[in-house]
């Protein structure tokens, strides 16, 4: 919303330049809304599109580095010589390194802001592909598990950043659709991570060959996280000037002292929160299940069609990035994010479902038909779950909320991996599809006891009509309060 003051008026009037305007002078709220000494609460820059652009190119760099051995696990199995359990480590290790790191990264976004995270974040996932460059060699798994697990150590400064850029650098009726471009990039590379790999690394025997095509994928992924790195450090804010909206204006003038120990506590106290941690975390464990065995799923049915496999992969995730531009746009307009996610949950276990039941018939074009379908919404439903968790945690970080999501669905994600690379060896790939459609029923029944207790959208709305009253002896900047002699 638009707003400007006039001199000697207690109320905002509407007008359309797409900031928040008042009075000559110093203003504040008597709601903790502060003005800055020019007279403007909030105002949309146009570089903010940059900024989740920019996070969303390294972020997809990352995830292309999470698929790019387990859609080619026969391949790096024959290559290096190690069971199937070694490769799917190096996948998971993802997931392992998340849950112990993201608590101290959490604080430091939350201290030290969005800049120091994705330098950091961009950097780890720089030198982790480097390193990688060094253990195209057959005795040398060692050196590419290191590689990966800085590149795991990376992926911890960049999934919890998509909800706090929106918040940061978005206006109220933008942070749906600008926290799905932040997951879109995530989700672009693993949709690169399935079709990439088995293009450049072909299924053949001449290990000398294999080193080769390891190599061009290994030192292409460094080039461009090198490139994505510069950018970071030249190009990436902390933050906007001013604000962009007055629910951010009042959080970051109020003059209490933040203490990350007590958000978490008041997190863990938030019923409809850890509901909705619990059943994000199966919907997404889910996902990272699908996409870290899916190569094995797909060629017991279809012997040697890798590469299709990796397409499946692709359709799977552009499906969702589909899913998730969609039901950002959605969420923007409507406001309805219980229905939303509630609906979007409940569509990903019938997807999964039919699924499940076709992968098996023989026909590879339906494979691509449901593997869409269940896409679309398992993969949509992820930016739904932070922006859902912001609305029913404001004001704490959203950080420590999707922090805290992100958790849950690495500890999900490792119990269904490893549980279902066991059912995978011992039965039926069916079977195993279905040990993850019971924990989608699961989440959904979870998700629909979820209140709809939308803290953000009414603390907009309340801030939007709290009158302005003068106040001449403050300086104000975005984030902090200066008291004026």
């Amino acid at each position: 919303m638009v707003k400007e003051g006039i001199a000697g008026d207690d109320l905002l009037h509407p007008t359309n330049d797409g900031v928040e305007k008042g009075t000559a002078g110093d203003w504040v709220t008597n709601g903790d809304s502060v003005r800055s000494a020019e007279g403007q609460v909030t105002k949309l820059y146009t570089r903010r599109w940059f900024m989740v652009l920019l996070f969303s190119s390294y972020s997809l760099c990352n995830a292309f580095q999470w698929l790019q051995y387990g859609i080619i696990s026969n391949i790096f199995m024959y290559y290096y010589n190690v069971d199937h359990i070694a490769i799917d480590w190096l996948s998971m290790s993802y997931m392992l390194v998340y849950i112990p790191l993201i608590f101290p990264v959490a604080w430091l976004l939350d201290t030290r802001g969005l800049r120091l995270i994705a330098l950091i974040g961009s950097g780890l996932n720089c030198l982790g592909a480097w390193i990688k460059t060094g253990s195209a060699r057959t005795d040398l798994f060692g050196v590419t598990l290191f590689g990966q697990l800085i590149c795991a150590t990376a992926q911890v400064f960049i999934l919890g950043m998509p909800s706090r850029i929106a918040s940061v650098w978005f206006s109220s009726n933008e942070v749906s659709t600008a926290c799905s471009v932040g997951v879109f990039g995530n989700q672009l590379g693993v949709a690169v991570g399935f079709l990439l790999p088995p293009v450049l690394v072909p299924n053949i025997e001449d290990k000398d060959q294999l080193s080769y095509h390891i190599s061009i994928m290994f030192y292409g992924t460094a080039a461009v996280a090198s490139l994505l790195f510069v950018l970071v450090i030249f190009v990436f804010q902390n933050a906007p000037p001013l604000p962009p909206t007055l629910a951010q204006a009042a959080q970051h003038s109020s003059g209490d002292q933040y203490s990350y120990k007590l958000s978490i506590l008041r997190l863990l106290k938030n019923r409809n929160f850890i509901l909705l941690v619990v059943s994000y975390g199966l919907n997404t464990g889910v996902f990272y299940s699908l996409s870290t065995l899916l190569n094995r799923m797909v060629t017991t049915h279809y012997p040697g069609e890798e590469v299709n496999a990796g397409r499946i992969g692709l359709t799977i995730t552009v499906a969702g990035m589909c899913g998730a531009l969609i039901t950002g746009f959605w969420l923007d307009k409507t406001k309805t994010y219980k229905q939303t996610t509630l609906g979007v949950y409940i569509f990903s276990m019938v997807g999964m479902l039919v699924f499940t039941f076709t992968l098996d018939l023989g026909y590879l074009w339906l494979v691509f038909i449901t593997a869409g379908s269940l896409g679309f919404f398992m993969t949509g439903y992820l930016p739904l779950g932070f922006e859902f968790a912001a609305e029913l945690t404001h004001p704490e970080s959203e950080g420590t909320s999707s922090g805290l999501l992100n958790v849950s669905a690495q500890v999900f994600g490792l119990i269904f991996t490893s549980a279902q690379g066991e059912i995978l060896e011992k039965f039926e790939v069916k079977y195993s599809n279905i040990f993850l459609c019971c924990f989608l029923a699961i989440g959904a029944i979870i998700t629909a006891f979820i209140k709809s207790d939308l803290r953000r959208q009414r603390a907009n709305q309340e801030m939007a009509h709290i009158p302005l009253v003068p106040c001449h002896n403050v300086d104000v900047q975005y984030g902090s309060v200066a008291q004026r002699p």
